[in-house]
């Protein structure tokens, strides 16, 4: 329960930071930024595999490129389903979630050295080392 606490406090973070920096992302507050952390999740759980299966001839075609475009329909789509939290233009549907996996990248790094969280590669670590004792 811890992680999935903390996992949605830096995405949310990480919303804010977007927030600042890239124009047409709009936040209005901090509790609209935890929903939308928690939308997101969903979103990239649910929707995003159906759509990159689907766009699987077109991503290949760009080299991957295309992914950016996915990761912009599930940025759009958060937006339209949480209240204060919208996404105007193109560099925002681009942008958008391109600075929001690094900030969520660095604040996990963060995070994990500090020690409050556990990083993937650690948690599987220990259990290879635990299932070989």
């Amino acid at each position: 329960m811890f992680g999935f606490a903390l996992t949605t406090l830096i995405t949310a973070l990480s919303l804010l930071i977007v927030d600042l920096v890239v124009p047409g992302v709009v936040l209005a507050n901090f509790p609209a930024a935890i929903i939308a952390a928690i939308a997101i999740g969903f979103v990239n759980a649910f929707v995003k595999p159906i759509l990159s299966f689907l766009s699987l001839p077109i991503n290949f075609l760009t080299l991957g490129a295309f992914s950016l475009v996915i990761n912009g329909v599930c940025f759009w789509l958060t937006s339209l389903l949480v209240p204060g939290f919208a996404v105007h233009g193109l560099l925002a549907f681009i942008l958008g979630p391109v600075v929001l996996s690094l900030g969520t990248t660095f604040l996990n790094n963060y995070f994990v050295g500090k020690g409050m969280g556990e990083s993937t590669a650690a948690s599987s670590n220990t259990r290879l080392e635990t299932a070989s004792k």
